[in-house]
C-alpha cells in the first residue's frame, strides 16, 4: 500500500463520500458521512437528476440492439465528469471542502450484468459492466476515488451482487430482534440479520423487481407525462387483476434459490412492454394493470421472505424509492405481516440516501484493508477486498 493509503487507514475516523446510480438511472444519490469507533454519522445528502438527454443515452446502452461501443466510451467518461461535479456541488453546498474528504466510494451506473454467465470453450464465465470512470473522479476532485466493487466479487465465483448488506450488517444487527432490510429500487433486495449474527451469517439476495416495472408502465400509460408513480396514486386508483398477477407469479426468477440477482435483463423495458401490451389487448385499464405490476413488487418481496428466510422476521425496514410508496408500502405491511413495516427513516437514516452511505462504507473497508463482500449472500467461494484505488492528489 502506498504511503498516502497507509495515511488514510491510520486515521482513526474517515470522511467519505458515497456515490450512486441505480437501476432506475434518474441521478446520481451523493453522500457524505464520518466513519469511525462510534458508528457512521452523515453529514450530507442530496440527489443530483441526469439531463433528459444524459437518462436516454443510458437507457440506450441498457438495450443489446440499440447499444455502440463509442456510446459506451462516451458516457464512462461523461459519468465520471457528472459523478464529480455531484460530489464538489454536496460539498459546496454544505459547507465541506472537497480536501476534508478522504476517499471516495463510487459505485458508478450498471450497464450490463450477467451474473449466470456466458459459456465459453466449455466454461462459465459471469460477468458485469459499471460505467462513470474512476479515474476521472479522481482527477476532478483531488479525493482518493474506490470503484468498480463489483468485479472482485465476480472473479472470486459471485454474482457480484448484492454489495450492500455489508454495510446493513455495520448498521442495523440487533441484538434481539431478527431484522430485514428490504431496499426497493429499480430491483428490490433484501439482506436477514438475525439477531446478534456476525457477518458470516448474513443472507441477502435480489428479490424481484422494485420500481422498474412500475415506473417504466407508468411511463407508458401516460404517454410519457410521467416517469413514476408518484406516492402510488396510480396504482391506489386501480384493481389488482389476479390472472395477470398470478401468471407474474410464476416467473422462473421467483422461483431460484439464493444467491442470485437480476436486472434489466429480465425484467427491464423488454419484457415491461410485452406485458403492458398484452394487458391493453385484454382491455385492462392502466391503473388496473398499474395496480397489478405493484401488487407483483409486494409479492415477489413477500415470497422471498416466506421461501429463502430460515427464521421469522421481527422488523422489516425499507429504504430505496419504493420505501415513499404509499400503496406498495400498504401491499407490503398486509403480505408480511405480523412483522412490522418501517421506514427506515425511522432508525435516523434517509431512506434515499441509504446505497449512497452504504458505498462509502465499502469504500472505507477497502481503505482498512478488510474484506467486504459477503460470500454468503454473493456465493463467491472466499472473503475479498472489493474495489479499484484511483489516487487522488496526496
Amino acid at each position: 500500500m502506498s504511503e498516502c493509503l497507509s495515511t488514510l487507514a491510520a486515521k482513526p475516523t474517515l470522511r467519505v463520500a458515497g456515490l450512486m446510480s441505480g437501476t432506475s438511472a434518474d441521478g446520481i444519490d451523493a453522500a457524505i458521512v464520518e466513519i469511525g469507533r462510534r458508528g457512521v454519522r452523515v453529514l450530507a445528502f442530496d440527489m443530483f437528476p441526469y439531463p433528459p438527454s444524459v437518462r436516454r443515452r443510458i437507457f440506450a446502452l441498457f438495450d443489446p440492439r440499440r447499444a455502440r461501443v463509442d456510446d459506451l466510451c462516451h458516457l464512462n467518461f461523461l459519468l465520471g465528469e457528472f459523478f464529480a461535479d455531484a460530489l464538489t456541488r454536496l460539498a459546496k453546498k454544505h459547507g465541506l471542502p472537497l480536501s476534508s474528504i478522504d476517499a471516495i466510494g463510487s459505485h458508478g451506473q450498471t450497464v450490463c450484468h450477467l451474473p449466470r454467465g456466458r459459456r465459453f470453450r466449455g466454461r462459465v464465465f459471469k460477468s458485469t459492466l459499471q460505467i462513470g470512470e474512476p479515474a476521472v473522479i479522481a482527477e476532478r476532485t483531488g479525493v482518493t476515488t474506490i470503484a468498480d466493487f463489483r468485479t472482485r466479487d465476480i472473479a472470486a465465483g459471485g454474482e457480484g451482487a448484492p454489495l450492500v448488506p455489508f454495510a446493513d450488517h455495520f448498521l442495523f444487527r440487533h441484538k434481539t430482534r431478527n431484522r430485514s432490510l428490504q431496499n426497493i429500487g429499480g430491483i428490490a433486495n433484501l439482506t436477514y440479520l438475525p439477531a446478534a449474527c456476525s457477518v458470516t451469517d448474513v443472507i441477502a439476495f435480489d428479490t424481484g423487481p422494485g420500481n422498474m416495472m412500475m415506473d417504466r408502465a407508468t411511463f407508458l400509460l401516460t404517454r410519457g407525462r410521467q416517469t413514476y408513480d408518484v406516492g402510488g396514486k396510480l396504482a391506489a386508483r386501480g384493481r389488482v387483476i389476479q390472472p395477470l398477477l398470478a401468471e407474474l407469479m410464476r416467473h422462473k426468477f421467483l422461483s431460484r434459490r439464493p444467491p442470485k440477482t437480476t436486472g434489466r435483463e429480465e425484467f427491464g423495458v423488454q419484457f415491461t412492454d410485452a406485458f403492458c401490451a398484452r394487458a391493453k389487448r385484454k382491455g385492462i385499464a392502466p391503473p388496473d394493470i398499474l395496480a397489478t405490476l405493484t401488487a407483483f413488487t409486494a409479492g415477489s418481496i413477500a415470497n422471498a421472505h416466506r421461501r429463502y428466510l430460515p427464521g421469522p422476521v421481527d422488523e422489516v425496514i425499507l429504504c430505496g424509492g419504493g420505501a415513499r410508496n404509499r400503496t406498495l408500502v400498504a401491499m407490503l405491511e398486509k403480505e408480511l405481516h405480523p412483522a412490522r413495516v418501517l421506514p427506515m427513516d425511522a432508525f435516523g437514516i434517509n431512506a434515499d440516501a441509504k446505497e449512497a452511505i452504504s458505498f462509502a462504507i465499502l469504500a472505507y473497508a477497502t481503505i482498512r484493508g478488510m474484506a467486504n463482500n459477503v460470500p454468503s449472500a454473493t456465493g463467491a467461494a472466499r472473503a475479498v477486498v472489493l474495489g479499484k484505488i484511483v489516487r487522488g492528489t496526496c
